[in-house]
């Protein structure tokens, strides 16, 4: 009784504007706590790409553009290797620089290594107390373009890849699938002149796709060259049925994943895989028929 007072004292604090019960909060869904949050439309954003084609600095540049125009930005930057702070979110923040002190701003970093298979359900609740307590431009950031990272982003409204002038980069997404999945694709760098044949091939593939209605643009982050138009493109964003379904695809997948891995005879099955007892067929069909 006293922990969900104590509970539904950080939920009150946290929508009157107290960051560091918001903090807390986080902390607690992180663990599998669920607030009773309010219902709020949400704006969110989806950024995702390889290392090293300047998101944190796209992202920082698209924050102090909506700061001009009233707007409060939260950021989740869904982080591989470290929990909560250090690792790559120090890395994020300093080229952040400049925005992470407003109090308009809101950086936080979420460790995957936290949330086995199962970070993308977490993602959620967390958007929505972030919107009820008046952030309302909600930016997750992840670091790369695998399976794990698109499950996480398909739970966006609108979804931007990053790419720099490296070709290698865009074989890469495209095995993955994430550009198909994404509204607008960036190519940051635009000072770069290999990032115009980058542009030029995305352009090219995308238009092999008649369903495609993906957005591509080529700015500089530094510059600021091509900002606005992107901005715009994020503003606009319409999603196509083609998009929305494979949206809701991975969002399923991501259900499955999180059911399946907190399954409470997951590990007896295992053993019994493991020791060829049963197949992986039956294996599935054992958990499907056991419910949970």
């Amino acid at each position: 009784m006293a922990l969900d007072l104590i509970k539904g004292s950080l939920l009150h604090s946290t929508l009157n504007g107290d960051r560091r019960s918001l903090g807390k909060l986080i902390s607690k869904i992180e663990s599998g706590y669920r607030p009773d949050i309010p219902p709020t439309n949400t704006w969110t954003l989806g950024v995702t790409g390889p290392p090293g084609v300047g998101k944190s600095t796209l992202i920082g540049t698209l924050t102090s553009e909506w700061l001009k125009k009233g707007e409060k930005v939260a950021i989740l930057a869904v982080d591989p290797s470290s929990p909560k702070s250090g690792g790559a979110l120090l890395g994020d923040r300093m080229r952040m620089k400049g925005i992470d002190s407003s109090e308009s701003v809101y950086v936080r970093s979420i460790a995957t290594r936290n949330h086995p298979g199962g970070l993308a359900h977490s993602l959620a609740p967390m958007v929505d107390l972030l919107s009820a307590a008046g952030w309302t431009r909600i930016i997750i950031e992840t670091v790369g373009s695998g399976q794990s990272q698109i499950r996480i982003i398909a739970f966006t409204d609108r979804i931007l890849l990053v790419e720099g002038p490296d070709m290698g980069d865009i074989i890469q997404a495209e095995k993955a699938g994430i550009l198909e999945l994404a509204d607008i694709v960036a190519i940051n760098k635009s000072d770069i002149p290999s990032s115009h044949a980058t542009f030029n091939s995305i352009k090219y593939s995308l238009d092999m796709n008649k369903n495609s209605n993906t957005d591509v643009h080529l700015v500089s982050a530094v510059t600021g060259e091509g900002i606005s138009s992107l901005i715009y493109s994020i503003e606009a964003c319409q999603h196509t049925d083609v998009n929305n379904i494979l949206r809701t695809k991975e969002r399923l997948l991501s259900a499955w994943d999180s059911r399946l891995l907190s399954h409470p005879s997951l590990n007896d099955i295992l053993i019994e895989l493991d020791d060829g007892m049963m197949t992986f067929e039956q294996a599935v069909d054992l958990i499907c028929k056991l419910g949970h």
